[in-house]
């Protein structure tokens, strides 16, 4: 049956509207609420909660930004959740973020840097200053600040370190760190490379504010008992992505979290310093503070790249729900205006692609169509360009909901098939990396929505004549969810001999559900995991080795891609 909610209970952020209202309103509507609100409900600023406070309660693990640092707003003021990206040329652009302790009342922030780490020149860096109001439980605000800075550096040599540290005019200086550009895509400048992906991951701590949190509340280690609850998955998989040394890493949506929804709690928020009842489920901006913590040891010298995902639709904020994610994080803006986590760049013979998936959705429709289809003719005119580039070889896509996945919670999206996979056929788009279903599971290679030929485990698949592969990688961290009823995993080691499922389902454009069978599912694992791409250029022709790893190390399938290089 269709549903008339745009947006399904616990599949976007509880920002404090009234459910009933929420599930029937877009993200645009749902701002406009907030400052209907808060005209309505104003807030002195002196009571506040001051960001990065909440990394109090993790400072004796090291997981917040400014473990072991004083926060008080006479405190020294410190920068951590150190983060890095490509800018839109990434062969000769960085952009470095990371968050500040404390309002810095008039002190400047300033990121040194250079080709050594004698580094040598200085930037004043901006400061962007995110203020987040949530009504409460009593009929009140948790009003809360956070401050981030950003300095773009620009002119750089590929696919060399930068050396950088951030410091500030009151006196905190940081240690010195490098990350390194993107390889240019000059075919006699290609050198083999690697990089990893995953989605959906959340962290393994619980913030400290606002007062009642407890663990368990705004973290991954909770409910499904058969999770292993005390195992600290998404630290886990956090480890294994550092030691594989990516060149770059990309996560497909649902990044921090910051607001729990569906975790069967409370939906309650208490005013700054009381305690709740019971477990929170309502955003909470604090969440941010340790998630940077939680990345910075990978991304503060890998630049991460992300796309937005149903859980990233803040609508405490403004552009679509996207306002927090553009203080916080820096996305290159190579692609259509207004579609912030939508863009793409190319590192050596390979061409990424970041697509927002929540514009497409006939699942959760909070935001969908609010490009007006600006996305969909900039990812035409993005595919065409890259295929007739005779320096890339293979394309890659990535986006949160799935195209192809057959999970018992959110299976196919079909209005990602009706927008893009035509393109992706088109223009012979070589892999498809999805997340939004905690689990892994990759398809056969597929043209015009049915499968070319069984990929088993260490087959060669040739993307020109065989088709896309789409890869679900949903387990960065959050607990995990089920396959179709009588659906069985099939992994190496462990594979069945027919692996079609009967009884899967894509959502309608009338946001219902449409039962297909999948003989396209080769591939289905239900624990945590991520992928390790490692890409050899050639002359002659090229290849790429997709490797599935769970959250251990241990390795779980392979594909090798291989093309012709064409002039």
């Amino acid at each position: 049956m269709p549903s008339n909610r745009l947006n399904p209970a616990g599949d976007i952020p509880d920002t404090g509207i009234p459910e009933a209202l929420a599930a029937t309103m877009t993200m645009a509507e749902q701002y406009e609420w907030h400052r209907s609100y808060l005209r309505r409900h104003s807030v002195s600023r002196r009571n506040f909660l001051r960001g990065s406070a909440a990394a109090a309660a993790v400072a004796a693990v090291g997981a917040a930004p400014f473990a072991g640092r004083a926060y008080a707003q006479d405190a020294q003021l410190a920068v951590g959740g150190r983060h890095v990206g490509f800018g839109a040329d990434a062969a000769s652009q960085l952009r470095f973020s990371a968050q500040l302790s404390r309002n810095p009342h008039g002190a400047k922030v300033f990121l040194d840097h250079g080709p050594t780490p004698a580094l040598g020149g200085s930037l004043e860096a901006e400061v962007r200053n995110l203020v987040t109001q949530i009504p409460s439980s009593d009929g009140g605000v948790l009003a809360a600040e956070q401050f981030y800075v950003h300095a773009p550096v620009d002119g750089l040599p590929g696919r060399l370190p930068h050396f950088y540290r951030w410091r500030t005019s009151d006196g905190f200086t940081g240690e010195v760190r490098s990350a390194s550009t993107a390889m240019p895509t000059a075919r006699n400048a290609v050198l083999p490379f690697r990089f990893t992906m995953m989605g959906d991951q959340g962290t393994d701590e619980t913030p400290a504010l606002p007062g009642g949190v407890a663990p368990g509340d705004y973290d991954d280690m909770y409910y499904k008992p058969d999770n292993a609850p005390t195992v600290r998955h998404a630290d886990n998989v956090m480890r294994q992505i550092v030691a594989s040394r990516p060149d770059f890493h990309v996560l497909a949506g649902d990044i921090a979290y910051a607001d729990p929804s569906g975790a069967g709690k409370d939906p309650q928020f208490v005013p700054a310093g009381g305690k709740a009842g019971s477990g929170f489920d309502k955003f909470n901006p604090f969440v941010w503070d340790v998630y940077l913590g939680t990345i910075e040891a990978s991304a503060s010298t890998t630049p991460w790249m992300f796309t937005t995902g149903n859980h990233d639709m803040e609508a405490a904020y403004d552009t679509h729900g996207y306002g927090g994610h553009l203080a916080r994080l820096d996305f290159p803006g190579s692609g259509p205006a207004g579609c912030p986590s939508a863009y793409s760049f190319t590192y050596g013979n390979v061409a990424v692609l970041s697509l927002d998936a929540n514009d497409v959705s006939y699942e959760i429709k909070a935001n969908t169509g609010y490009s007006g289809g600006a996305q969909t003719g900039w990812v035409e005119r993005a595919l065409a360009g890259y295929r007739a580039d005779p320096n890339i070889d293979f394309i890659v896509c990535f986006f949160h909901h799935c195209a192809y996945s057959t999970t018992d919670s959110h299976a196919s999206d079909g209005g990602l098939r009706d927008a893009w996979c035509g393109l992706f056929d088109r223009y012979q788009v070589d892999l498809v990396l999805q997340g939004h279903n905690h689990i892994f599971e990759r398809t056969d290679p597929i043209r015009g929505g049915r499968p070319t030929k069984p990929a088993g485990d260490n087959a060669i698949v040739y993307p020109e004549s065989d088709g896309t592969v789409y890869y679900t990688v949903g387990g960065g961290g959050r607990p995990r969810y089920g396959f179709q009823p009588g659906s069985e995993e099939t992994y190496r080691g462990h594979e069945v001999a027919d692996t079609t499922v009967p009884n899967s389902y894509v959502w309608t454009t009338d946001g219902g559900k449409q039962d297909e069978a999948a003989p396209w599912s080769r591939v289905r694992f239900r624990n945590y995991s991520f992928i390790r791409v490692d890409v050899r250029p050639g002359f002659f022709a090229s290849e790429m080795d997709v490797v599935a790893v769970d959250e251990d190390g241990r390795e779980f399938d392979k594909l090798t891609y291989r093309r012709q290089v064409h002039a």
